[in-house]
């Protein structure tokens, strides 16, 4: 992220021996985490971790959390990409959440009804630069070193565990439609989702295709 200048706006296509170099501090296997003394360590020299992929999730769990804690039975959050709902709204109907058109940020693919679920997107129209007409994102593939080219413009996971939203909302983005749906059919209790590809085509998990409502042609996955 740091060499991409996502970290701090200074955005610049690395080299190829910049990226070489910097791959080997991907490993997550190199991470150890001392649950009594509450540290974190690391396997070789130079890595750092970078909780943005989860920081949200974990803050809108935490919310929710607050929530709860001071009697509160309704409620929503916004933390721009992730949505967090507390049961229904006030009126007892659902909260609808829009999901944006990767395609067209100023249109959306579809509105989902939910109740206590978090909804969190994750796409490359989020962050982003232009380098001699290449756009390059901000979803870096980890085992290559450049923004990921999955085939997917956005993925939106559904599920009541906002910080499980916000991880795999990222890493699905990453593996691609065939790799998330087979996960999804091993986990499909604990998650749904809508997929758009770059060729427009939008995928919605079985479940929750009678809560989207979508002037899209939907594949639905099962």
């Amino acid at each position: 992220m740091k060499a991409w200048g996502f970290a701090e706006g200074d955005f610049r296509v690395p080299s190829e021996e910049t990226l070489s170099e910097l791959l080997p501090l991907t490993d997550a296997g190199l991470i150890r985490y001392d649950s009594e003394a509450a540290e974190i360590s690391f396997g070789t020299q130079g890595m750092e971790i970078d909780l943005g992929g989860i920081a949200k999730g974990f803050t809108s769990n935490r919310i929710m959390d607050i929530f709860r804690e001071c009697g509160i039975q309704s409620g929503l959050v916004n933390l721009g990409g992730n949505v967090q709902t507390l049961g229904a709204k006030t009126d007892g109907s659902l909260w609808h959440v829009s999901i944006i058109d990767p395609m067209n940020v100023d249109d959306y693919v579809g509105i989902l009804s939910v109740e206590g679920q978090a909804v969190v997107t994750s796409g490359g129209y989020e962050r982003y630069f232009e380098e001699e007409g290449t756009t390059y994102h901000h979803i870096i593939n980890p085992r290559t070193g450049y923004p990921a080219k999955s085939g997917l413009a956005s993925v939106t996971v559904i599920s009541s565990d906002g910080v499980l939203a916000d991880g795999l909302s990222t890493s699905f983005f990453i593996m691609g439609l065939d790799k998330a749906q087979k996960y999804w059919k091993e986990h499909d209790r604990e998650f749904d989702m809508v997929l758009v590809a770059e060729d427009g085509t939008v995928y919605v998990t079985e479940s929750i295709a009678e809560s989207f409502e979508s002037e899209k042609d939907l594949t639905v996955l099962v």
